[in-house]
């Protein structure tokens, strides 16, 4: 199923490619639902282990109306955050992975559900990104709670 705005994310996330047609003929018409776009171009992805991900998600939620894109894998291991391009390369942090200029990310149809990997929060189709200080400090208080969480485990 998909929405209006759809449309415009869909455009927006294929302007990146190097032939937009062609990836979107692949992505509308791929059983998966998925195509492969380049980052580091309008937006790269940090990548963050799925409990302290979701966590951060969370935490974000609360401290700005809306987020940029963010994507979740098969079984949430692995929660993907669309910051503005040139982060990747700049990023020191454990456990975070970096997806920039030179990668390649597997990204879903928005508003289509896969098998794999989802939106967890689409894109708006207007380059709407995570600010890179908003996401460390909502990381920095997700893995407080993360902590907290687990001292209190049985």
């Amino acid at each position: 199923m998909t929405t209006p705005g759809d449309k415009t994310a869909v455009e927006w996330l294929v302007s990146v490619a190097p032939d937009p047609d062609a990836s979107r003929w692949e992505w509308e018409r791929n059983p998966l639902g998925v195509v492969l776009l380049p980052a580091g171009r309008r937006w790269d992805v940090l990548i963050l282990p799925g409990e302290l991900g979701q966590a951060t998600l969370d935490v974000l939620n609360l401290i700005i109306e809306r987020p940029g894109p963010v994507l979740a894998d098969f079984g949430d291991s692995r929660t993907g955050f669309f910051v503005p391009p040139g982060t990747a390369s700049r990023w020191i942090g454990t456990g975070v992975r970096g997806a920039g200029r030179g990668s390649w990310i597997v990204v879903p149809y928005p508003g289509r559900v896969t098998g794999g990997v989802r939106w967890l929060v689409l894109p708006d189709g207007q380059g709407t990104l995570t600010d890179p200080a908003v996401l460390e400090l909502a990381m920095h208080e997700a893995a407080a709670r993360v902590v907290a969480q687990e001292g209190r485990k049985p």
